[in-house]
């Protein structure tokens, strides 16, 4: 098992609030980690980091470091070029007000991409991978808006494809939508996984279960216990763990 991000004594501080404290873990390459935990433990500030999203919140702190392939994300990177190689698909869907086409097409093109056929072989791609291809391409100059809550998603993630990145993040992807589209969504993460190494952030437990091969539980932004999916929720070493898979806080 190779690992695609090492993340070596990572601490984050918003000001004066401490919020990540001491991270140490290692994700693995083209498999699906879930980040879960109580509410504001730190989850989404954890992954934000991958891509130095957190850069742009002012009074940000970090110290420790954060190496894809072997160099630290933190250290002389260009950061345009990062968050090329590491997307990011958020809680709710965020379709920008162009059509179907155009929101697939925007990463290429401020990527700097100008051909009109690259561009349109890249946006039937990525919606293919997306599983968005079918329903969409008899109305690729539609809004974005015109389409379901489930399919925005999807077409955020096929945004997120076309650019090729090495890493998807998922911040609480399926929050908001309904059982069927979860369900699409999650068939999708599976399949996804294939080419790409995937960090997801959930509060389902349930969800963890599924679509997980690693599992990292975060508590008051501590990792408490980073394993195997499957002995996670089956053995947990951690009582805290055990107390939170069994329900009895978060």
């Amino acid at each position: 098992m190779v690992n695609k991000v090492i993340i070596k004594k990572l601490n984050l501080w918003f000001k004066e609030n401490y919020v990540l404290k001491n991270i140490n873990i290692s994700i693995p390459e083209k498999l699906v980690t879930a980040i879960m935990g109580p509410s504001g433990c730190g989850k989404s500030t954890l992954l934000r980091c991958l891509n130095r999203m957190n850069d742009l919140i002012e009074g940000t702190k970090i110290s420790g470091s954060i190496l894809i392939d072997g160099r630290d994300i933190y250290n002389n990177i260009d950061v345009f070029d990062l968050r090329k190689r590491v997307g990011m698909v958020f809680q709710k869907p965020n379709p920008f007000p162009k059509s179907i086409f155009e929101n697939v097409a925007y990463g290429l093109k401020i990527h700097g991409v100008k051909d009109r056929r690259i561009i349109s072989e890249k946006v039937e791609k990525a919606l293919r991978d997306a599983n968005l291809w079918e329903e969409v391409k008899n109305r690729l100059s539609s809004s974005a808006f015109d389409l379901s809550g489930g399919q925005q998603q999807r077409l955020c993630i096929a945004r997120a494809l076309a650019v090729e990145p090495e890493i998807i993040l998922f911040d609480e992807p399926a929050s908001a939508l309904d059982p069927i589209s979860t369900a699409k969504l999650e068939e999708l993460i599976e399949k996804l996984k294939k080419n790409y190494t995937i960090v997801i952030v959930t509060h389902n437990l349930q969800q963890a279960a599924r679509i997980s091969d690693w599992t990292a539980f975060l508590m008051l932004g501590e990792i408490v216990e980073f394993d195997k999916t499957e002995k996670i929720f089956t053995a947990p070493r951690d009582k805290r763990t055990e107390n939170y898979l069994t329900g009895k806080f978060g």
